[in-house]
C-alpha cells in the first residue's frame, strides 16, 4: 500500500496573472485543477509565498524589487479555480490538507512537515510537486524535501512538468533539468 502527498506550491494570484504572472502560469492553472480533481489517497499541502508590507526593505525585496504576495492582499490569495478544486476534494472525498505560509523561496517548515508525515509511517510514499515559479520556489522546495528524505528508498519524489510554470520557458526547462540531475523525477 502507498500514500500520496500532493504539494501545490505558490499558486497565488500574483504568480498567475498578477505582478509576477506569466502566460505560461495562466495556461497551467487548468492542468493543476485537473491534477487536484484526480488526486486521492493522501494529503494536499499548499504553500503561500507570504510577505509583509515591509517587503521592499527585506533582502529579497532589494534583489527582486516587485512587491508581491503581501499577506492579506488579493495577490497573496490562492487562485480561485485551484482553491475550489481543493475544497471540493475536501468536502466530497475527505482529503486532508495542510497550508504552509513561507517567507522565502524554500520552506524549512514545509520540508519538516513532509519529513514528519513520511517518517510517521512505513508505507511507500509518492510525493508530487506542482506550482509556481518552477525556477525559484518549486525547485527550492523540491530540493529541500529531497535533502530531508535522502535516506529513504520508499519515497518517490516527482515534479509534474505540465503543472508548473516559470517566469519564462527557458528558466522553466532549466529548472526541470536541474531537478532531474538531482534525482527528482520529472513526469
Amino acid at each position: 500500500m502507498s500514500k500520496s502527498i500532493l504539494i501545490v506550491v505558490d499558486t497565488q494570484n500574483d504568480f498567475i496573472d498578477g505582478v509576477l504572472g506569466s502566460e505560461q502560469a495562466v495556461d497551467t492553472v487548468p492542468n493543476i485543477v485537473k491534477k487536484i480533481e484526480e488526486f486521492n489517497n493522501g494529503i494536499i499541502i499548499t504553500t503561500q509565498d507570504t510577505h509583509e508590507t515591509n517587503y521592499m526593505e527585506t533582502p529579497e525585496g532589494k534583489s527582486l524589487p516587485v512587491p508581491h504576495c503581501i499577506k492579506g492582499s488579493e495577490g497573496w490569495e490562492i487562485n480561485n479555480d485551484i482553491m475550489s478544486a481543493i475544497n471540493k476534494r475536501i468536502s466530497i472525498e475527505g482529503i486532508s490538507t495542510i497550508n504552509v505560509q513561507k517567507p522565502t523561496f524554500g520552506s524549512i517548515e514545509l520540508a519538516t512537515v513532509v519529513n514528519n508525515l513520511v517518517r510517521s509511517t512505513d508505507e511507500d510514499i509518492n510525493i508530487e510537486i506542482c506550482g509556481f515559479v518552477s525556477s525559484i520556489c518549486v525547485i527550492s522546495n523540491a530540493l529541500l524535501i529531497k535533502t530531508m528524505l535522502y535516506d529513504l528508498n520508499r519515497v518517490n519524489i516527482s515534479v509534474i512538468k505540465d503543472c508548473c510554470a516559470g517566469l519564462n520557458d527557458y528558466n522553466h526547462e532549466a529548472a526541470l533539468e536541474v531537478m532531474k540531475s538531482c534525482q527528482i523525477n520529472i513526469i
